[in-house]
């Protein structure tokens, strides 16, 4: 999948939700298309790509149809896309991902199947206490595991560093196996796709 049908797909789900066509809360990507397909020249097909709330370029980029992905988020499912037979899972949860990702790494690992987790996450999630000690937990027991750091800059509407105090994040710049980050800017609103007002 190319970066012009990443940005398709999202620009007509944008468009469903601005006609009022999906109800359920949606939060959409944009600005990240070539670090998300650079990060997927890693992911096969025996692996597991875990999600938090946004993620729809990772099912699209997993093997998922468009139309499948886009009846999900018609059903009102954007926020919690799953689909197991294509080893997707996510979580609408704040960090609720992240020990599911573990567990499953751990399973790989103790029944020495084949196959890694990849695990994304925001950098606000990505500086709080259950991610410090997932990664810290799956580098000491070296699980076939990656997390891949997003990061926007804000968590919801608020600036990720101003928060924090602090200019640079734990995994900003870093050089750990274990950890992608890469920057990117949304020309959409943390929810909704800028038109109409849902909450």
């Amino acid at each position: 999948m190319t970066c012009e049908e990443l940005i398709q797909f999202e620009s007509q789900i944008a468009d469903l939700f601005n006609e009022a066509q999906i109800l359920a809360p949606i939060h959409l990507y944009s600005g990240n298309e070539e670090e998300m397909i650079r990060v997927f020249e890693e992911v096969q097909t025996d692996d597991w790509v875990m999600c938090s709330w946004r993620s729809h370029y990772q099912c699209l980029l997993k093997g998922v149809p468009k139309e499948e992905v886009k009846a999900k988020i018609l059903d009102g499912y954007s926020i919690s896309l799953c689909f197991p037979e294509h080893r997707v899972v996510s979580s609408a949860i704040v960090g609720g991902i992240i020990p599911i990702a573990v567990g499953v790494a751990m399973d790989l690992k103790r029944k020495g199947e084949p196959g890694r987790v990849h695990c994304f996450l925001g950098e606000m999630t990505s500086e709080t206490g259950i991610a410090h000690e997932a990664i810290k937990y799956s580098r000491n027991h070296e699980l076939p595991i990656r997390f891949i750091v997003e990061d926007n800059g804000m968590s919801v509407c608020t600036s990720t560093r101003e928060a924090w105090n602090q200019e640079k994040l734990t995994y900003e710049g870093s050089s750990d196996p274990m950890v992608v980050h890469y920057h990117y800017q949304s020309k959409y609103p943390h929810a909704g796709a800028g038109v109409r007002v849902q909450f």
